[in-house]
């Protein structure tokens, strides 16, 4: 006789994919980005250096914490 795998009706608590500190970098890399972004508006000369040198290297800084984030294994010592 065949026994097939029935799903406990048993409630669990569902996981989350990642840990409460991955969500808090995500949500750092997302302040970072936006900062970046920011950096770029405004009225001054298009080929300012905050334009052209420093916010490119605060939204790619924001990115690689987001990376940060995604790869991040979640461990209970939060």
């Amino acid at each position: 006789m065949v026994q097939k795998n029935i799903p406990n009706n048993e409630s669990q608590p569902e996981q989350f994919v990642f840990g409460k500190i991955n969500y808090r970098f995500m949500l750092i890399s997302i302040a970072i980005v936006v900062a970046g972004f920011m950096l770029m508006i405004g009225e001054s000369d298009i080929y300012d250096f905050r334009k052209t040198i420093l916010a490119p290297i605060v939204v790619l800084a924001g990115f690689a914490v987001g990376f940060y984030a995604i790869l991040k294994k979640p461990g209970k010592n939060v």
